[in-house]
């Protein structure tokens, strides 16, 4: 890796010795603070961990890049990007060069935001109490597996593209980095690899953290572990293993929104969290970042047009339809109209939905039926229920509910369908063209680093 930036919210740590000076007045400008020097007490370790929440909120992280970029190239004719931007207009066109600025900055910002939590977990002896050290090292091995998996899904091919223990993932840094040099540029480790490092930091953060965390909801907790170890799972085929960890986190403090519309859209520039809400990326006009306001609001760039192809996919009764509108002949979704609208990254809805597919798929009822999950998911959106369900029923009521959250591309991949680009050529769930390219910025400064194919 050509750079990467170390710096946290609260306490910056790169390496490299502050400047001294005998006299008061003569100051060397220091824009870093050596790590042995950041982190001495259980208070800096704990505001390092904020620094960390605070990576994932950036625009190229859970601030909307990884959502919407994700959901671009996976897109079937169904939305597509209108505004003036090249990179997304590569992305939705499934033609990315190597150099693209939007593939590069998710890439940057996850190792950004994987060296902030190496650095915390460097430190975990620090915290000055038992249950301090517990929640600090579960929600960073949290913060760190979710960059992981989101990288190895988006920079490498499927779990089911091939042989994952061969196939080569990203690379796997689990400690901190404090000088690039030669000792930092790192090959890629495999597919499996980084599946199972993945699986053993949520693992580990689900048994570490308790279901309301000491710093309170804005924070990740054992749910939101369970939540996302169901996401790997289901990725993998794990169906038995997805089933628990969705069931795990269903059986939770947390219920459904009663109105799918209130979960989205308030009316008002601000959205916080709801009693659905198991994880949630927090937005105010003084922190954060909510591209996926910026891109989706007709308020904002209105750069997302969503086509009729997908608005025919809903049943008239249906009131998800109620988060589109029409504006000067163009269709928006309402589903991020809210300016500092908190961003829904683990609702108790797709945890609904998990486990009904999970179960179906296994042929088992962990926590429910199949037919009582996606029951509860179509009853909330205003729909009679099903008296007997199939796979495809399950599959189009995940997509109808979870639209424009990021899911398509995975949801692609795993169940082996079929996209078109933009002039019709059909694309296979495994096409070369539905795997983002390793930065060229990254490949030039790090021979140990190998292009995916087609790059």
């Amino acid at each position: 890796m050509k750079k990467i930036v170390y710096a946290l919210a609260t306490a910056l740590l790169l390496a490299g010795p502050l400047s001294s000076c005998n006299s008061k007045l003569d100051i060397a400008p220091v824009d870093s603070i050596a790590a042995d020097k950041a982190l001495l007490t259980s208070s800096d370790v704990e505001a390092a961990l904020v620094g960390c929440y605070t990576g994932i909120q950036n625009a190229e992280a859970y601030g909307g890049y990884i959502q919407l970029m994700s959901d671009l190239l996976a897109d079937d004719g169904e939305i597509t990007f209108i505004g003036t931007f090249i990179p997304p207009n590569q992305i939705n066109r499934k033609s990315i060069l190597k150099d693209n600025g939007f593939v590069s900055a998710i890439w940057v910002n996850a190792y950004n935001v994987i060296n902030r939590t190496n650095n915390v977990l460097a430190n975990i002896d620090k915290l000055d109490t038992p249950a301090k050290r517990a929640r600090v090292e579960g929600e960073a091995r949290f913060i760190r597996a979710a960059m992981y998996f989101e990288l190895v899904r988006l920079y490498a091919r499927d779990w089911a593209d091939g042989t994952p223990a061969s196939n080569p993932g990203v690379p796997l840094v689990l400690t901190p980095t404090k000088v690039v040099d030669a000792s930092s540029q790192v090959a890629r480790n495999t597919v499996a690899e980084v599946y199972a490092q993945v699986i053993s930091d949520f693992t580990t953060a689900e048994s570490k953290m308790t279901a309301t965390s000491s710093a309170g909801s804005f924070f990740a907790n054992n749910a939101a572990a369970a939540a996302m170890l169901s996401r790997v799972y289901l990725q993998q085929g794990r169906f038995t293993e997805a089933a628990a960890a969705a069931n795990r986190a269903i059986t939770s403090k947390y219920i459904l929104n009663p109105s799918y519309v209130d979960e989205f859209y308030s009316g008002a520039d601000l959205l916080g969290n709801s009693s659905e809400d198991i994880f949630a990326i927090q937005n105010s006009a003084q922190s954060g970042s909510n591209q996926l306001n910026t891109f989706y609001s007709s308020n904002q760039r209105g750069d997302i047009s969503v086509e009729q192809a997908h608005l025919d996919l809903y049943d008239p009764k249906d009131e998800r339809l109620e988060l589109f509108d029409i504006t000067a002949g163009q269709t928006y979704s309402l589903k991020y109209d809210s300016q500092y609208g908190n961003i829904k990254l683990i609702r108790l809805a797709e945890m609904y939905l998990t486990r009904a597919e999970a179960n179906f798929r296994a042929g088992t009822t962990v926590g429910a039926t199949p037919l009582s999950d996606i029951n509860r998911v179509r009853t909330r959106a205003g729909l009679a229920p099903y008296t007997t369900l199939t796979l495809a029923r399950i599959l189009n009521e995940r997509k109808l509910e979870l639209a424009f959250e990021g899911f398509r591309l995975a949801d692609v991949k795993r169940n082996r369908e079929t996209v078109h680009d933009p002039s019709g050529v059909a694309l296979p769930w495994n096409s070369p063209r539905l795997i983002f390219p390793i930065p060229l910025r990254e490949i030039n400064a790090n021979p140990k680093l190998t292009q995916n194919a087609g790059y």
